[in-house]
């Protein structure tokens, strides 16, 4: 059995021409400062769906912000959220730091799983 920090995925999807994409990274970027999970290394991406559109493949991201929570075997969070600071910190809470370890997440499409996978390696090669 490692001992290694399990590495834990936050991805905002957005755009950059989004207005509400530009507010929304002052909201992201307080979670990143406050957020700690014992036993985790948390990479945080800023991810411009049209920059990275390879990254996406056929990921179809329909609402700014979405986000993406992934670990080393599932992704644990996909979709849109509200632009309230409380809002993201309850989906952290729940899904880094009140998650128990045996807890699997609901599937996702495979257009998810795939973005997921491509996330994790490009991460893994840096």
């Amino acid at each position: 059995m490692s001992n290694a920090p399990e590495v834990l995925h936050i991805a905002c999807l957005c755009a950059a021409w989004c207005r509400l994409c530009d507010a929304y990274g002052e909201v992201l970027h307080a979670a990143r400062a406050e957020t700690v999970v014992p036993g985790a290394v948390l990479h945080w991406h800023w991810i411009d769906i049209e920059d990275e559109a390879e990254l996406l493949g056929d990921f179809d991201v329909e609402t700014f912000p979405t986000l993406v929570i992934v670990d080393p075997r599932e992704v644990r969070f996909a979709g849109p959220l509200t632009p309230q600071p409380e809002t993201l910190r309850r989906l952290l809470r729940a899904t880094l730091i009140e998650a128990a370890p045996e807890a699997h997440w609901p599937g996702v499409p495979a257009p998810v799983q795939a973005f997921a996978t491509r996330l994790r390696e490009r991460s893994a090669s840096n």
